[in-house]
């Protein structure tokens, strides 16, 4: 299949529309229609096209680089400069002059003079200071008192730097011991997904605000939010609901793992 009919297909098994994707990824309906039907055009660019792809991979749950590499084989590429365009360069040509001989005899007739100013200057400077030393009554001066040790430089504590989030909620439910039902509903509590994940399938689902997750047989899957590995949802056997918002999932786990699991 085309890029476009995998992601058109990944959709539709995904349950959403094209407008639903568009409020999920903040993609445009008409960039989203076109790269379903192949055409990259309104992308703007290989760049803006080879992000969009991405995009909405991630949001339908299939793995972006394949498509990212066809696309590069089928549509896109890069250009590279010709080699004479790195290696040549404008010759520059060298001016020869003749030696100013005139010049230059001004320069050293100049430095002489300053030389010879500069010696005869400093000679009287030391007579004046010979005649003053022997006009003055010497004295035992004082021994000078030992300088403090400079004080040692202050320690600075190392700043950690705090872990990075994306700024949308993104979960992934991975049915790892066995099949399990999952249901998700978005900050109006309207429901935008529901399935059953065989053993193995994972689903991952986005909303720029808050997702409400709910997984039957929780013990048997495991879930990775805002890409932060969780753990088991929840116990064997059970049904499970967790709120989640942009940010640290573990305080957000912890707030609802409390909740009495219940059987379906």
């Amino acid at each position: 299949m085309s890029i476009g009919q995998s992601l058109a297909e990944a959709r539709v098994r995904s349950g959403l529309t094209v407008e639903r994707l568009s409020e999920v990824t903040r993609i445009r309906q008409v960039i989203i229609e076109g790269v379903e039907h192949d055409d990259f055009e309104p992308c703007g660019g290989d760049f803006y096209a080879r992000g969009h792809i991405r995009t909405l991979a991630r949001a339908t749950g299939l793995d972006p680089e394949p498509l990212v590499a066809e696309y590069d084989h089928t549509v896109g590429g890069t250009s590279t400069p010709r080699p004479t365009e790195i290696f040549d360069s404008p010759r520059k040509s060298i001016e020869y002059r003749r030696p100013n001989w005139t010049l230059a005899m001004g320069i050293a007739v100049v430095i002489v003079l300053i030389f010879a100013f500069i010696q005869l200057a400093g000679g009287r400077a030391e007579d004046d200071q010979k005649e003053t030393a022997s006009r003055v009554t010497p004295t035992s001066a004082a021994p000078a008192a030992p300088a403090p040790p400079p004080p040692p430089p202050p320690t600075v504590a190392p700043v950690a730097k705090p872990p990075e989030f994306p700024a949308e909620v993104v979960v992934t439910i991975t049915a790892v011991d066995g099949r399990s039902w999952v249901r998700a509903f978005d900050a109006k509590n309207k429901q935008i997904f529901e399935t059953i994940l065989d053993k193995g399938e994972a689903k991952t689902l986005t909303d720029p605000e808050q997702l409400m997750i709910q997984v039957g047989n929780s013990g048997a899957t495991r879930m990775t939010v805002n890409g932060k590995d969780m753990g088991p949802a929840g116990e064997e056997g059970a049904v499970v609901k967790h709120t989640f918002v942009p940010g640290d999932p573990v305080p957000q786990m912890r707030a609802t793992a409390s909740a009495t699991p219940s059987t379906r």
